[in-house]
C-alpha cells in the first residue's frame, strides 16, 4: 500500500469523526507533530502508534493499512439485485443488502451510497407489506370492512392483487436501478431516508 494512501485515509477518517489534529493527538496521547508527520506521509504510523490511531478512529489497524478504494461495478450490480432475495423472504430483502452494504461500504466505490438507498427503500416497503399484512389480517377476521369499490367500480379488489403489485413494485425498482447501475447511471429509490 502506498504511503500517500494511509496518510489519506486516516486524514479522511479523523475528519469523518470530526476531531482535529491536536483533539487527534490528545485522544491517542501521541504528539501533534506525529499526527502532522503522518497526515503529510512523513511518516508510517507502526505498532503502538498504529494501533492507537485505529482505535481513536474506531477501526482496525488491518482495515487501516489495506484500505483502499476500488472500482468494482460487477459488486455493485449484485448490491442492487440483492433486494430480490425478498422473493425467498421478505426479510431477506434488508438482510443481504445489508450484509454487503456493511462488508464492502468502506472498501469499494459506490457502495456506501448504493446501499443507503436500497436500506432505505427495502425498510420502507418492508414496512408497507408488515402494514398490508396486518391489515389483510384484520380484514379477514372482519375486525375492519374493507371496501375497495372505489378503486374498482365493478366490486372490491382482492387483497391478494394488492400484494402483487407491492411485490412487482420492488421487482421493477431493483431491476430498473440494476440496470442503471449496470450503465453508471444515477438510481433512484422512493423511500424514507432513515440512513444517510
Amino acid at each position: 500500500m502506498k504511503q500517500d494512501n494511509l496518510a489519506n485515509r486516516i486524514k479522511e477518517l479523523r475528519v469523518r469523526h470530526g476531531y482535529s489534529q491536536e483533539s487527534l493527538a490528545n485522544e491517542t496521547n501521541l504528539g501533534l507533530r506525529t499526527i502532522q508527520r503522518i497526515e503529510n506521509g512523513e511518516s508510517v504510523p507502526r505498532g503502538d502508534t498504529l494501533q492507537k490511531i485505529s482505535k481513536a478512529l474506531k477501526t482496525s489497524p488491518d482495515e487501516l493499512l489495506d484500505w483502499s478504494l476500488a472500482k468494482d461495478n460487477g459488486f455493485l450490480l449484485l448490491l442492487a439485485l440483492s433486494p430480490l432475495s425478498f422473493l425467498i423472504f421478505p426479510l431477506l430483502g434488508i438482510i443481504v443488502p445489508l450484509v454487503l452494504w456493511i462488508t464492502k461500504r468502506h472498501k469499494i466505490e459506490g457502495v456506501d451510497r448504493y446501499g443507503k438507498k436500497i436500506l432505505n427503500f427495502q425498510i420502507t416497503w418492508t414496512g408497507f407489506l408488515f402494514l398490508f399484512y396486518i391489515f389483510s389480517i384484520l380484514a379477514v377476521l372482519r375486525v375492519i370492512r374493507v371496501d375497495l369499490s372505489f378503486f374498482n367500480p365493478l366490486g372490491q379488489i382482492s387483497l391478494l392483487s394488492i400484494a402483487l403489485v407491492l411485490l412487482v413494485v420492488n421487482i421493477l425498482f431493483s431491476v430498473i436501478n440494476a440496470i442503471r447501475v449496470y450503465k453508471q447511471k444515477r438510481v433512484w429509490y422512493p423511500a424514507i431516508p432513515l440512513l444517510r
